[in-house]
């Protein structure tokens, strides 16, 4: 097995007593757990998983990806996918803190990339408020392994020289009212949405209102890179009316443009 230096300055875990009087100040390390697929987990993010003495772990991370974890660690489900949070992100944070008072390794696992979309800028600034110490593991974030996966190159020398990645799920009170629909519209030939499926009907009348032709190719990938990853392609037009047909569910992301096309058609993209 190839061996990784996680962190030489850190104590060894064994010689921690967790019933110690006075804490031991410990590291954080927000971990990208990927999109799913075991074999995309880094080796820096295994070897922190298989020595850690706490993991805080997303809903998204699979069972493969858990199944890593050093079997005496404490795990703790801070899950959070629509409308079902196991924790606020106060709590979450908290816990972080507290714990790594008292643990030399806590690992923040975090589906796809922390800083992609995942509020690991959030929880980098409080933890190093509170003064503990932090360091970040990337991660392959799922906006470009599903995709791949898909067979949709992002971007390609002949047919798409520009790639946006964009939420479709804001937070209330956020510094801007929305999301800049009609200057990412004319922005970029490629457009990659995060947690855009609850709000696909809106984000598709902002785009066609900003000029992009309805028949605009548009791939949904939900589970990507999983074994049950599954795709729904269509156009502008008909999207929204394709997933109300066949229920399709999130975690999806969407990519929008003519690079769609090359899924089926290498040589016909237009």
């Amino acid at each position: 097995m190839t061996n990784i230096d996680i962190d030489t300055n850190q104590p060894n875990p064994q010689d921690l007593s967790k019933d110690a009087q006075s804490p031991v100040m410990g590291k954080v390390y927000l971990v990208g757990a990927g999109p799913g697929d075991a074999g995309l987990m880094t080796l820096k993010g295994k070897a922190l998983l298989e020595t850690c003495d706490v993991v805080l772990y997303d809903a998204l991370v699979s069972d493969e990806i858990l199944a890593m974890i050093n079997p005496i660690a404490e795990k703790i489900h801070a899950g959070k996918r629509r409308g079902n949070h196991s924790l606020l992100q106060e709590e979450t944070t908290q816990l972080l803190i507290e714990k790594a008072q008292h643990h030399a390794i806590v690992v923040r696992l975090k589906g796809g990339d922390p800083f992609i979309f995942g509020r690991g800028g959030e929880e980098l600034a409080d933890l190093r408020s509170a003064g503990i110490a932090v360091e970040i593991v990337p991660g392959i974030t799922s906006g470009i392994a599903a995709p791949a996966y898909a067979g949709i190159p992002l971007t390609h020398r002949d047919f798409s020289s520009s790639v946006i990645f964009v939420t479709g799920h804001e937070s209330a009170g956020k510094y801007r009212p929305q999301v800049q629909w009609t200057a990412i519209a004319q922005a970029a030939e490629t457009i990659v949405v995060y947690m855009g499926l609850h709000n696909l009907g809106e984000i598709v009348s902002k785009l066609k209102v900003a000029g992009l032709s309805a028949s605009t190719p548009v791939a949904l990938i939900r589970q990507g890179t999983r074994a049950d990853q599954s795709e729904l392609i269509g156009c502008l037009d008909n999207i929204v009316e394709l997933v109300q047909e066949t229920q399709f569910a999130p975690p999806a992301i969407a990519v929008i443009g003519n690079i769609v096309n090359f899924r089926n058609c290498p040589q016909m993209l237009n």
